[in-house]
């Protein structure tokens, strides 16, 4: 199992990730959020009242998030409490803080153009193809990708 960690930044503030490539998950910090979302200025003690709140509500969410290793500012590898995507997405929705509200539009945003593209499979072609571009694909790998092949479960045409 390999994991390596990274720094993503969040409108110019860090949050703290890993990558498990046996699970082929990232997992962020979820205090590094919770500083991001609510500006708190103790973002572990808001995230150890948090994490009382959801267990005495019965939120399994807190209950599946584990602890990875990740850089502490100090240099060391410290435990962290971490949440993969879906985990973190369901937390941010708990987070009562005005700072929360544009990244839960935004959650809101990407889940109704996510339902379109299933209703119609189209509209997920074209996403795809923009997420190529935007990744810096050449239109000729693009083009080339999208050829039909025998047997191919995951061409675009």
């Amino acid at each position: 199992m390999t994991k390596f960690n990274q720094i993503k930044l969040f409108e110019e503030k860090k949050v703290r990730a890993v990558y498990d490539d046996a699970e082929e998950k990232w997992y962020f910090s979820i205090v590094d959020v919770c500083s991001v979302l609510t500006e708190s200025k103790d973002a572990t003690a808001y995230w150890r009242k948090l994490k009382q709140r959801l267990k005495a509500e019965g939120n399994e969410t807190v209950t599946n998030c584990h602890g990875l290793k990740l850089q502490a500012a100090d240099g060391k590898m410290r435990k962290t409490d971490v949440a993969d995507t879906e985990q973190l997405f369901r937390l941010t929705q708990s987070i009562p803080s005005p700072k929360a509200e544009p990244f839960k539009q935004w959650m809101a945003q990407v889940a109704a153009q996510r339902l379109d593209q299933m209703q119609d499979p189209e509209l997920g072609i074209q996403q795809a193809l923009a997420d190529y571009k935007r990744l810096g694909y050449s239109d000729n790998w693009i083009n080339q990708s999208a050829e039909p092949t025998q047997g191919c479960r995951t061409c675009f045409v």
